[in-house]
C-alpha cells in the first residue's frame, strides 16, 4: 500500500480479503502520524517511512533537538531521525547517491534513544506532510475545468 490513512486501510479491509503487508507513508520526525502508526501496528501492517528525512525540509539536518540528542551519541541529526523511526517499528529506506551518506545511514544500530530522547523528538512534530502535490478532489475538479485551446 502507499499513503493509506487508517480510514482508507479500514475501508480496504472491509471490502477485500487481501491483508496489506506494508504501507508506505509520509512519516518522519515532523509528520509523526501516531494514530495511523498505531492502527497499522495493531493490524500487523508494516509501516514504511516514505521520505524519512522529510525531503530535507524543516531544517531536519540542522534541527536543534536532533543535533543535541545526536551529540550525546556521536551521531548526526539524520542518524537520530532514522533511529527514532526504527525504535517506533518503522521500516526506513533512506535515499542517497553518496557512499559516505549510505554508510552513515547504516550506522544507526549501535545506539538506542532513551525515553527522554524519544519524547523530545515527539515534541517537534509539526503534523505537516512533506508531500508537495497531494491530489485532492478540489485539484481534480480544477484539472477537469482546464480546457486546451487550439
Amino acid at each position: 500500500m502507499s499513503n493509506f490513512t487508517a480510514g482508507k486501510l479500514a475501508e480496504f479491509e472491509l471490502f477485500t480479503d487481501v491483508k496489506p503487508a506494508v504501507n508506505q507513508v509520509d512519516l518522519n520526525v515532523f509528520n509523526q502520524q501516531p494514530d495511523d502508526l498505531k492502527f497499522m501496528q495493531d493490524r500487523h501492517i508494516q509501516p514504511e517511512a516514505w521520505g524519512p528525512f522529510a525531503e530535507g525540509k524543516h531544517g531536519i539536518f540542522t534541527d536543534p533537538t536532533l543535533t543535541k540528542i545526536g551529540q550525546q551519541y556521536g551521531k548526526t541529526p539524520a542518524q537520530v531521525a532514522l533511529r527514532w523511526l526504527l525504535q517506533r517499528g518503522v521500516v526506513v529506506i533512506p535515499k542517497s547517491t553518496h557512499e559516505p551518506r549510505m554508510v552513515e545511514n547504516m550506522a544507526v544500530f549501535d545506539f538506542t534513544l532513551t525515553d527522554a530522547d524519544m519524547a523530545a523528538i515527539e515534541a517537534i512534530n509539526l503534523n505537516a506532510s512533506t508531500i508537495d502535490h497531494e491530489v485532492t478532489p478540489a485539484l481534480i475538479d480544477r484539472f477537469l475545468t482546464i480546457r486546451v485551446h487550439d
